[in-house]
């Protein structure tokens, strides 16, 4: 029955790669495939095969040295943390992932559960090798000294024994809860444990460990002295042990320290797998289930309805009234508000600027600064300009999530350039409205960065002029990815159909490429009318306070222009479009 599931496996794997490879038959999967491949290349594999020595990932300060059972230490800490929320998180039955197709070939087949099982294991295998791979190559970017081969077998070793504890661990949670014992009483026992474990670990290292001074925080490096202090001696290297014994495989300098650290570590895998394969549990009726709302989700996926998928939805609250008449646009614009509003709430702005505050936190000792205005300030102004590159990116509430309801869009009795303008109203009124929150933080704080250069009248003048233009800028910026939507519908589908591979990587790589090349020719106009009408008027009257605002204006009315170009033009597509007669594979 395992060669069974074994050749079942293994020409799912095979079908899926000759399809990718077939596909490259036509010219924009070709074209990306290329672009996609000199990417990895350049950005992976070079420091894969690049001569060794120039340092390994985990270079200590100068002239400071590092145990290395420092570096295991820190590696089984992280595991201790990951297999603590497996054992805490849990609320629900175990459940292993079947496909529809799977559910009802596999199940009333004559396999065992241990069989299922080894079905699972053996299909997990594909996406632990990815993600080794991937971690390897990200581990060789940083110039490690240890052959690749060692990194990606330990990677591996990482990845599978923490696969079969995860589903020991869901297992033997499914018995507790099978004789009675509630999620809150099993999380308050497990949580209760590690408290009193780690009494007993300050206990014992309060008598062993060097005690904490003002002098060991005095600075970094004696802070990470200190730090190696408590993880190389006293308690934690013994209770880590285990945790250790799978981490050392990939920390070993060569392949004769490997061979004697891989011994242990494939003796807690094997533990592993006899724990996994032994548990008599019940998980094919939650795996029905769970296979049931996974196939919902990709069904509302497709269907554009990315919130809903598989649960109940909460009713949207409407962000405004819409009356009876009025514009079409205005509908539009109410209708993608109300898709978007689950992403952009209040909760969702408290997390963004505790995010704010956490970095500036972060970096307060490193800049040498106490000035919580001008950190903030700084901040605000790096993420307003992310917001103005990457804000389309993020905010897709237009054509680009609309697109499978092109045709019904057509019905409506509007021009084009009626349903493009309704369609990218709300993801520019949305990062407009970011945009001059953070411009208004940021020139609150702009006093602080200069303020004898900077005179209140003239942020006052420099802030006008920035958030006239903010509006257009984003709807031009907005328009780049619509029209790309319009010209290559294949390249953005969503769901089970969406591009994905090497190729799609490509793809997303020349059109990030166009995009900011497009959004660059766009500014130019703009640019020559700000810079005629500020030297113009600096040479005639010589004041900041009113040659900043002309020019804006001027240059905001260029964009402007622009911008009704641009929707005319979209919607002259958006016209011509037939999204039945787009190829999709």
């Amino acid at each position: 029955m395992i060669a069974a599931l074994a050749y079942l496996q293994f020409h799912s794997v095979k079908n899926q790669l000759v399809r990718r490879v077939k596909r490259l038959k036509q010219p924009k999967y070709l074209v990306g495939a290329i672009v996609g491949g000199l990417y990895f290349y350049f950005y992976f594999f070079r420091f894969l095969f690049a001569p060794r020595g120039r340092g390994g990932n985990f270079a200590a300060a100068p002239g400071m040295t590092v145990d290395p059972l420092f570096f295991e230490s820190i590696g089984a800490l992280l595991l201790f943390g990951i297999v603590l929320l497996a054992w805490v998180i849990p609320h629900k039955r175990a459940a292993l992932m079947f496909t529809e197709a799977e559910v009802a070939f596999l199940f009333p087949a004559p396999i065992s559960r241990r069989g299922l099982i080894h079905f699972k294991l053996l299909r997990s295998q594909l996406a632990i090798l990815f993600t080794v791979v991937f971690f390897t190559l990200l581990s060789s970017m940083g110039g490690s000294d240890r052959p690749w081969l060692i990194r990606a077998a330990g990677w591996w070793v990482i990845l599978f024994t923490l696969n079969l504890h995860f589903l020991a661990a869901s297992f033997a949670l499914t018995k507790l809860m099978d004789r009675g014992i509630s999620n809150w009483k099993r999380r308050l026992t497990i949580l209760g444990l590690v408290l009193a474990a780690a009494g007993g670990v300050g206990i014992w290292a309060a008598r062993t460990m060097p005690e904490l001074t003002e002098a060991s925080l005095s600075s970094v490096r004696s802070a990470m002295e200190y730090g190696e202090l408590l993880l190389v001696s006293g308690p934690l290297p013994y209770l880590l042990f285990p945790f250790r014994l799978v981490v050392q495989p990939y920390l070993a300098a060569d392949w004769g320290t490997f061979l004697f650290a891989l011994g242990p570590a494939l003796g807690m895998m094997l533990l592993h797998y006899v724990w996994v394969v032994r548990a008599d549990v019940a998980f094919e009726e939650a795996s029905v289930e769970a296979s049931r709302k996974f196939a919902d989700k990709l069904t509302a996926a497709r269907a554009g309805n990315l919130r809903g998928a598989g649960g109940k939805l909460k009713p949207k609250r409407a962000p405004f009234v819409l009356r009876p008449g009025g514009s079409p646009v205005v509908a539009l614009l109410w209708k993608n508000l109300i898709n978007a509003g689950g992403a952009f709430t209040l909760r969702t702005g408290i997390v963004v600027l505790i995010s704010v505050l956490v970095l500036a936190i972060a970096l307060r000792g490193a800049m040498g600064t106490s000035n919580w205005p001008t950190l903030v300030g700084m901040f605000t102004a790096m993420l307003g300009l992310w917001a103005l590159l990457i804000g389309p990116q993020i905010v897709r509430q237009d054509l680009r999530q609309d697109l499978p309801n092109a045709d019904w869009l057509k019905l409506f009795p509007l021009r084009g350039w009626q349903v493009a303008l309704g369609e990218i109203l709300a993801p520019a009124v949305i990062l407009t409205t970011i945009h001059w929150l953070l411009l208004l933080v940021t020139m609150i704080c702009a006093g602080q960065l200069a303020p004898e250069q900077l005179s209140v009248p003239l942020m006052l003048a420099l802030g006008c002029g920035i958030a006239m233009m903010l509006p257009a800028l984003n709807l031009i910026s907005l328009l780049i990815p619509n029209a790309a939507v319009l010209l290559f519908p294949a390249w953005f589908q969503s769901g089970k159909d969406a591009p994905q591979g090497i190729e799609a990587t490509g793809q997303r790589l020349i059109f990030a490429l166009g995009q900011f090349l497009a959004f660059a020719l766009a500014l130019i106009p703009a640019g020559v009318a700000f810079a005629g009408v500020f030297f113009l008027i600096a040479k005639l009257l010589g004041a900041p306070v009113v040659t900043v605002p002309v020019a804006s204006l001027l240059a905001t009315v260029v964009l402007f222009l622009e911008a009704a170009l641009g929707l005319w033009l979209l919607g002259k597509l958006f016209e011509r479009f037939d999204l039945s007669a787009e190829p999709t594979t």
